[in-house]
């Protein structure tokens, strides 16, 4: 059997190509970056050089890359605010269930246990959805989020106690759901 070595290295040839010009592509977008970074970086060294980790007289180019990241950008906020943050967007007039649901899905994300200010409101929101599930779910949450802090939960239940009441929301020890 005779074989075909112009086909053969016409396709080594194809796939070394191919191979090239996604190492040029790969290496483009990472110098892209680099370049962005870096003008990003002389840029917050120019308005605030006591914003760089290291901090020298004339920081260089490379200093301020070293110290910038990239992908945090933005104001951070208070706790106070984070709280208010969450209360307006449970106590929103028209809140649906899906909205309801993603509200506590985002919260649920962060690492920390929520207030129970921001779990009254929830709980106001499922109340004004006539949604009894989604209320013990809430609480069961809570008690998930705190994990072997113990003494949160029942904080957070004691804090709750006069909503809980005024609602009509039961808890779900009281509905024999922490014995399941």
């Amino acid at each position: 059997m005779v074989k075909n070595l112009s086909a053969e290295r016409s396709w080594a040839h194809t796939r070394l190509l191919f191979s090239l010009n996604l190492c040029a592509a790969i290496a483009a977008m990472l110098g892209a970056a680099v370049r962005c970074c870096s003008v990003a970086a002389a840029a917050v060294a120019w308005v605030s050089p006591r914003s760089l980790l290291h901090p020298t007289q004339a920081p260089g180019q490379a200093a301020a890359v070293q110290s910038l990241r990239c992908y945090s950008h933005g104001s951070h906020e208070t706790d106070e605010e984070f709280d208010a943050r969450g209360v307006i967007y449970f106590n929103k007039p028209d809140i649906d269930a899906w909205e309801l649901r993603k509200g506590m899905n985002t919260l649920v994300g962060y690492d920390l246990v929520p207030e129970p200010k921001i779990i009254d409101a929830a709980l106001r929101a499922c109340r004004h959805l006539y949604d009894f599930a989604s209320a013990v779910r809430i609480l069961e949450v809570v008690k998930d989020k705190a994990g072997p802090h113990k003494e949160i939960y029942p904080y957070v239940i004691q804090e709750l106690r006069p909503t809980l009441n005024e609602l009509g929301i039961s808890t779900p020890e009281e509905l024999g759901l922490d014995k399941v």
